[in-house]
């Protein structure tokens, strides 16, 4: 079966490369870099917006991309079920957007932070087309990169995130002061996930000399078993 996945690039993305060259060759799939001026993005199988620092940063992370005219028609896609991945930048890009639900703020150490990090499945492997190869309580090795990582929601928000089984990855030794640990969630359709480490990171032996594995490949290896790719996974 034939897929195709389309990574946006905004002015600032630094991860859009990363994540290509995972898709196209490490798992060998129809890959195609999106600039973030374009409006059509009829023909791919999923979408994933990157890290890096789009614009700079400026204002806050994320919501001048969230502006761009590539992300009504991102929201488009994501109303009509499209799998959805926002990952560290994208992952804030998704929240300006109000795909997914919180805010992001600077970290409690104030500090940029890049290291690896423990992190525990906590929803079943259906929730999400990103999940599915994964298992409840499971624990994954993904470095993080980022300053603004603290992911904040209010109380009643948390409450339904939690009864919708949204929450999908907890840092088993917050590193941002994140509220409840929170690294990773999706939408109450769960076709679009925000996850703050970098799965794409993870993904390559010749990035892993620690021997940490490539826990994040999982991640993309789900969403190709998700659109019938099983051969990959």
């Amino acid at each position: 079966m034939h897929i195709k996945v389309g990574i946006v690039v905004f002015p600032g993305s630094n991860c859009d490369r990363d994540v290509y060259h995972v898709f196209k060759n490490i798992l060998k799939v129809d890959t195609e870099l999106i600039w973030h001026k374009r409006d059509d993005l009829r023909g791919f199988d999923a979408i994933i917006l990157p890290g890096g620092f789009a614009y700079a940063d400026r204002l806050r992370a994320g919501v001048i991309a969230a502006h761009s005219p590539v992300m009504q028609e991102v929201k488009r896609l994501a109303k009509d079920g499209l799998p959805i991945l926002g990952i560290c930048n994208g992952f804030q890009v998704l929240v300006e957007s109000e795909l997914l639900p919180g805010a992001f703020m600077r970290n409690d150490t104030l500090r940029f932070i890049c290291r690896w990090v423990s992190l525990r499945v906590n929803v079943d492997s259906k929730r999400s087309p990103f999940t599915r190869l994964l298992s409840n309580d499971q624990i994954l090795n993904i470095p993080i990169a980022n300053q603004e990582g603290k992911y904040y929601v209010d109380d009643d928000t948390l409450n339904l995130m939690h009864k919708n089984r949204q929450i999908v990855l907890t840092y088993t030794n917050n590193p941002n002061g994140s509220l409840q640990s929170i690294a990773c969630i999706c939408n109450e359709q769960g076709n679009v996930m925000g996850i703050m480490p970098h799965p794409e990171r993870a993904s390559d032996p010749m990035l892993n000399p620690l021997n940490y594995g490539n826990d994040g490949l999982l991640i993309f290896k789900s969403l190709l078993a998700y659109l019938g790719c099983d051969h990959h996974a």
